[in-house]
């Protein structure tokens, strides 16, 4: 419930709670409607009647109140226009814990609920406010970097280079698969570098499986004299 500051001989008395609340009213840069009807409550009640509001101090001060009340019905109508946009779009949303550790999540927004003047939208089975989305991205861009991210570690987990042997042979062939099926678009999310390390990796695999299939002893029998 708003505070609502007293009034004594036809004063407002701002005490050391209601200077609080204006300092949080502030810091939301809005006035509560239902605090601003209150004020006006009050002071009608505990006006000096000797010296009462005008008429058109009333009418002035009514009229703020329905621009302020139209004010943030328009700011809650454009949040939830805004939340709806994203309906379907591929999203990044970034929390903040308690202990100030930083998280994010990505996914699509299936879903955008209005509560206590708030938008809220579901991604992957959660809810965050509208404020935690930090990045609005098309699923293209999305696939592409999930995609180089996740071929960067696979690369990162191999022996180096001159230690790769048949052994890392499913690995790689692994790698090379996802590689040689991303577009140039998709590529463009790997560095040249390790572009070329990967490309690195798949020709030398490629002799030692080629090396491995001259070592092995020729099937079918022994050559005829």
């Amino acid at each position: 419930m708003a505070n609502v500051a007293p009034f004594v001989d036809g004063k407002l008395e701002l005490g050391t709670s209601w200077q609080e609340a204006q300092k949080e009213d502030k810091k939301s840069n809005s006035l509560d409607k239902n605090a601003f009807l209150q004020l006006l409550v009050a002071q009608m009640k505990y006006q000096d009647p000797l010296e009462p509001t005008s008429n058109t101090e009333y009418i002035s001060q009514l009229a703020t109140f329905s621009e302020l009340e139209e004010m943030q019905n328009l700011n809650a109508n454009n949040e939830l226009q805004r939340a709806s946009s994203l309906v379907g779009k591929e999203v990044v949303v970034k929390t903040v814990s308690d202990t100030g550790k930083v998280t994010y999540d990505s996914g699509k927004v299936n879903y955008v609920v209005y509560e206590n003047g708030k938008a809220i939208l579901g991604v992957n089975g959660e809810e965050y406010p509208l404020d935690d989305v930090d990045t609005v991205a098309d699923s293209d861009y999305l696939e592409a970097y999930n995609m180089a991210t996740a071929l960067i570690y696979a690369v990162s987990r191999l022996p180096s280079l001159p230690n790769l042997n048949i052994s890392n042979k499913d690995a790689v062939l692994s790698i090379k698969e996802v590689y040689e099926s991303m577009n140039e678009y998709q590529k463009s999310f790997i560095s040249e570098d390790d572009q070329k390390l990967i490309e690195d990796y798949i020709k030398k695999m490629e002799d030692l499986i080629e090396i491995e299939k001259n070592n092995q002893p020729n099937a079918g029998g022994s050559d005829e004299e």
